[in-house]
């Protein structure tokens, strides 16, 4: 009988939906006949009845299926191949240059947005507690709206760009102008303009292995080769990058030195002067992502490598998705003034212009007196959700998992001991309510995964790591 392919980079509706449809339009599903009920196909196929909705959903789509209330899903009364076909649409979507996101990603993502009751070790973004909602509303509630006010400016909103260049200047001890500033809708718009206007076809970079960079379609879409540039505990190792200068000719490196994503360390001091010299020496552009080092425990914020760039050898991309609110979408690009133009010139092309209105909030924000006790209160929550992570690993995951802990960020980095599938042990885990990111999906070797502890709720944690206990051990009989 057949079953759905759980290793296939197909949907497992979208396999469903595709089985379904082939039976009608070879008639073993004559026009007007019903279709089984969701809970018995879910049995038949050995997935969630949620998985089945989506597949009938994507029936009805086509026109294919009809469903009344009270009564079965049934084939459609009118749906005569023989004399129409609606287009598969579905084929239309596997084409394209742009590469959808990775398998388990969208598995993950189905899977939350169908049951928001899991619990969510997977999600890179703040939980609302941690979020600046009053500041926000109140700072809203002071902000005047004019049709002509910036909007036409394709590097930004002005306010914003200079408040900008003050706060990198007193907090992360960069020294640039508004001039030299790109607003973006966050990191990874950041990352896809470098990309698709820096890069071309063929270009060969080089990126830290594992990365949260990796589990963006992006670079393959662009055409680009990607090599690893390994990392251990202390961070990137630079000693790698002449080599792979020599054999490859990279032509960019990608970074994260601060509280990487999703391995969480930090690059020492002494290995960051290293990259940064290893570039100058080969002309090689440096792409540092920096969206976390403001949350650093215990300890001064690290600086960035752009700070100690005399060179300007520096893309320096920064966000506030992940320190204040996420819903702003304000990110940013420091670099030359030749390149932020040739990026503002294909943003705008993109998108016409970025609402003033969020970067508005977030000039207002950034100058106010309450973003720095913000990210106070902020370190200290996201310190005491990581030590009930902690906790929870070692009581519950002890001898199974292995892992240090980080002095900032939001991610733990988990090698899981026992032999596992990481396909198999997330569906094991989202079948018991909760989510993580397999490591496999930032292109580290199966057997890894990321815990993002600022997403759940404090008293959620224990419970959550009690699920994924009982999943990991169900996933490696």
């Amino acid at each position: 009988m057949w079953k759905p392919d759980r290793e296939s980079a197909v949907p497992l509706y979208r396999q469903i939906a595709d089985r379904l449809q082939e039976m009608i339009v070879h008639g073993e599903y004559p026009p007007g006949s019903p279709l089984p009920s969701e809970r018995k196909l879910a049995e038949q196929f050995g997935v969630n009845r949620s998985t089945v909705v989506l597949a009938y959903a994507e029936l009805r789509s086509l026109g294919l299926v009809e469903s009344r209330p009270g009564s079965k899903t049934q084939v459609s009364s009118n749906c005569n191949h023989a004399a129409s076909r609606t287009p598969e649409w579905h084929r239309y979507a596997e084409n394209g240059g742009f590469l959808p996101n990775v398998p388990f990603l969208r598995r993950i993502r189905d899977a939350l947005a169908q049951d928001t009751a899991i619990i969510d070790f997977a999600s890179g973004k703040l939980s609302t507690d941690l979020s600046p909602i009053r500041e926000i509303n109140e700072i809203m509630h002071s902000c005047t709206y004019h049709p002509d006010n910036g909007s036409d400016v394709s590097q930004g909103f002005p306010l914003l760009r200079e408040a900008l260049a003050s706060f990198l200047e007193r907090n992360r001890g960069i020294r640039t102008s508004p001039s030299s500033i790109l607003i973006t809708s966050g990191s990874q718009q950041s990352l896809y303009l470098i990309s698709q206007c820096l890069l071309s076809p063929g270009d060969a970079i080089a990126v830290e292995t594992p990365s949260f960079t990796r589990s963006l379609s992006m670079f393959q879409s662009a055409g680009l080769r990607i090599y690893p540039l390994p990392l251990d505990e202390h961070g990137v190792r630079p000693e790698s990058i002449r080599e792979l200068y020599s054999r490859h000719r990279i032509k960019m490196l990608f970074v994260n030195p601060n509280f990487q994503n999703p391995t969480g360390t930090l690059l020492q001091a002494d290995r960051k002067k290293l990259l940064l010299d290893t570039a100058s020496e080969l002309g090689l552009p440096i792409v540092e992502d920096d969206p976390i080092s403001l949350t650093a425990y215990n300890m001064d914020y690290p600086l960035p490598i752009k700070a100690e760039d005399a060179s300007s050898n520096t893309l320096y991309i920064g966000s506030f998705s992940k320190i204040a609110a996420a819903g702003l979408r304000i990110g940013w690009i420091v670099a030359p003034k030749s390149v932020i133009s040739r990026l503002a010139d294909a943003r705008k092309q993109m998108d016409i212009g970025f609402s003033v209105i969020p970067q508005q909030i977030a000039a207002a924000f950034i100058e106010s007196p309450l973003f720095m006790p913000h990210l106070d209160r902020l370190r200290l929550q996201l310190q005491l959700k990581l030590n009930a992570t902690v906790a929870a690993l070692h009581e519950h995951l002890n001898g199974l998992v292995q892992f240090s802990v980080p002095q900032g960020g939001l991610h733990l980095w988990c090698k899981i001991v026992p032999t596992v599938q990481d396909g198999k042990f997330l569906d094991e885990a989202l079948r018991r309510g909760v989510a993580f990111v397999p490591g496999s999906v930032y292109g580290a070797e199966p057997g890894y995964m990321r815990l993002t502890y600022a997403r759940p709720q404090v008293e959620e944690i224990e419970e959550g790591i009690k699920r994924l206990a009982a999943a990991l051990l169900a996933a490696s009989e």
